[in-house]
C-alpha cells in the first residue's frame, strides 16, 4: 500500500557525513524553531507558500528582527509572500546587543541550512527588516555577494562607505514622511544613483511604523519585475500588466486624495521599473502634467522649505548636544525645552509640510539622545553625570516616559543630590506616575526614601507615606 502525505506537508531528508534527519515542513503556516545545526543552539523560522513544491527554484526573503523574534517578523510578510510566492526565513538569534560580525555568522549558517533543504533560486535571494532590523538587512549584501536585493523599512543605509559599484544590489527603501529616516533616505538615494545601484524609495503617509501590506507587496513585486527583466525569472506578461495596473491605481488614488507629492514620487518609481517592460510615454506625460499643477508647485515649495529648515535644526541639535555633554551644561536645559516648544509648534501648525517636519525632528531628537545614552552605557567606567544630563533631556523630549525620571532620581541619589531627585520625583508624579513598588525598588534611593520631603510627596500624590511625617 502506498503511503500518502497531506498536500500541505513536505518531507525532506537532510543528510551529511554524521547524521540523517527527517524534516517535516507544513506549507501555508509559519514554522518556528527549526534547528540550524545539532551542535549549535541556533534556530530559525520558515514560511513556505501554499503553491510551493520541492522542485524548480524559488525566491526567498530573509527577514531580520534584532529582538530574535523570527516568527513575529515573518508574520509581517506572510500575506504578501503568499501572494507573490516567496519563501520566508528569519533567524531567532539575531540581536542588536551582539557584534555585527556575530550576526553575520549567524545569518551565514542560516542561509546555508535553508539552501541545503530547499530549492532556492540563487539569483533571487533577498533580505528585509524594519528599523534596526532594516539596517542589519542592508549590511548583509556586503558580506554575502549572492544577495540580490534589500527591503529596508524605516531605516537608512547602515554604512554607505562600504558600498561599491563592483557589488551592486537592489535597494528598496520604504519610509513614512514623518519618520526622521525619510530625509536620510532621500540623501542616500542620490548616493545610490551615483553608484548606479538599482534602487526605489517608496514613501507613505505615516511615521516610524511598519508600512502597510500594500507597500510590502510592492517591494516584493519590484524584485520580481527586476528578476524577469534580467532573465532570473520566467517571462510573465500577465504578471507585468497586473502589477502595472495596481501601481497605476495607487497613483490615481493619491491624485484623487490631493497627495500630489506622493503621486509624483510613485510616477518616478514606476518609470524606472517598467521602462524595460513596456512603453512609458503616457505615464511620462502624466508626470509632466502633474508637475505643472499649481497645487503641486505650492506643496513642493513648502516641502523644500521644510527640508532646508530641518537640516539646519538637526545640525544645531547635533552640535549643542555634543557641546553640552562635554561641559555637563545643565544650564542649557532651558534652551532644549524651548526647542521642544518650537517642535510642537510645527507639529500642531497649519502647514502639512511643517507638521511632518516637526514629527521628524521630534523622532530625530529622541533617537539622537537615546543613541548617546547607549554609547555612554557601553563605556567603562560609565559617565554617570553625562547619563543624568541625557536622562533629563529625555524628560523634555519624551515627558511621558517615566524610565528617565527614575534614572535621574536614582543617579542623583547615588551622589546625594537629593534636591534634584525630589524635583524629578514630583515632576513624574505631576505627569501621572503612580508605581510605589518601582520607587521602593529603585537603586541608590534608600536614604532618599526615609527623608521627610520624600514621604510628603508620597503622601501628597500617592496617599502613601512610608514613614509617619512629624511636623516640627
Amino acid at each position: 500500500m502506498k503511503r500518502k502525505y497531506s498536500p500541505l506537508l513536505l518531507v525532506f531528508f537532510v543528510f551529511n557525513i554524521t547524521f540523517s534527519q527527517e524534516l517535516v515542513l507544513k506549507k501555508g503556516t509559519i514554522i518556528d524553531s527549526i534547528v540550524v545545526q545539532d551542535s549549535i543552539q541556533e534556530s530559525f523560522s520558515l514560511y513556505l507558500p501554499l503553491k510551493f513544491e520541492n522542485k524548480g527554484s524559488w525566491p526567498i526573503l530573509f527577514v531580520f528582527d534584532t529582538q530574535g523574534k523570527g516568527k513575529q517578523a515573518l508574520a509581517m510578510f506572510r500575506e504578501v509572500a503568499e501572494k507573490e510566492n516567496y519563501i520566508l526565513a528569519a533567524s531567532n538569534d539575531i540581536s542588536d546587543t551582539i557584534p555585527v560580525s556575530k550576526n553575520v555568522l549567524i545569518t551565514g549558517r542560516m542561509i546555508s541550512k535553508v539552501n541545503a533543504i530547499l530549492p532556492l533560486n540563487k539569483n533571487q535571494i533577498y533580505t528585509a527588516g524594519f528599523g534596526s532590523g532594516g539596517r542589519l538587512a542592508n549590511i548583509m549584501p556586503i558580506f554575502f555577494k549572492n544577495i540580490e536585493g534589500v527591503i529596508s523599512c524605516g531605516a537608512s543605509l547602515a554604512n554607505i562607505e562600504l558600498l561599491t559599484s563592483k557589488n551592486p544590489f537592489h535597494f528598496v527603501g520604504i519610509v513614512g514622511k514623518e519618520d526622521f529616516n525619510y530625509a536620510n533616505l532621500l540623501a542616500h538615494e542620490k548616493v545610490l544613483n551615483r553608484l548606479k545601484f538599482p534602487n526605489n524609495l517608496l514613501v507613505f503617509d505615516g511615521g516610524s511604523e511598519w508600512p502597510s501590506r500594500q507597500y510590502l507587496q510592492k517591494g516584493l513585486r519590484l524584485f520580481k519585475l527586476s528578476a524577469i527583466a534580467k532573465g532570473y525569472a520566467p517571462k510573465d506578461s500577465a504578471y507585468v500588466v497586473n502589477a502595472y495596473n495596481q501601481d497605476l491605481a495607487l497613483i490615481r488614488q493619491l491624485k484623487k486624495d490631493k497627495k500630489l507629492l506622493l503621486a509624483d514620487r510613485a510616477i518616478t518609481e514606476m518609470l524606472s521599473v517598467y521602462r524595460v517592460h513596456r512603453n512609458m510615454d503616457s505615464l511620462k506625460n502624466e508626470g509632466k502634467k502633474l508637475r505643472k499643477d499649481k497645487l503641486y508647485r505650492s506643496l513642493k515649495r513648502n516641502e523644500s522649505a521644510a527640508f532646508f529648515k530641518e537640516e539646519l535644526l538637526r545640525e544645531d541639535y547635533n552640535y549643542y548636544l555634543g557641546q553640552d555633554l562635554d561641559l555637563y551644561n545643565y544650564n542649557n536645559l532651558g534652551w532644549w525645552n524651548y526647542q521642544m516648544t518650537e517642535v510642537n509648534r510645527f507639529i500642531y501648525g497649519d502647514s502639512e509640510s511643517e507638521q511632518q517636519m516637526g514629527k521628524r525632528l521630534h523622532s530625530f531628537l529622541n533617537a539622537l539622545i537615546e543613541d548617546n545614552i547607549e554609547i555612554i552605557k557601553s563605556e567603562k567606567p560609565v559617565d554617570d553625570e553625562a547619563l543624568i544630563l541625557l536622562s533629563m533631556l529625555k524628560t523634555i523630549t519624551e515627558p511621558r516616559n517615566y524610565d528617565y525620571y527614575l534614572s535621574v532620581i536614582s543617579l542623583s541619589s547615588k551622589y546625594e543630590d537629593y534636591g534634584t531627585a525630589l524635583f524629578y520625583l514630583e515632576e513624574a508624579f505631576k505627569k501621572g506616575y503612580k508605581s510605589k513598588e518601582n520607587l521602593d525598588a529603585l537603586a541608590h534611593t534608600a536614604l532618599l526614601r526615609i527623608s521627610p520631603e520624600y514621604n510628603k510627596l508620597m503622601e501628597k500624590y500617592l496617599s502613601s507615606a512610608r514613614y509617619e511625617i512629624i511636623d516640627e
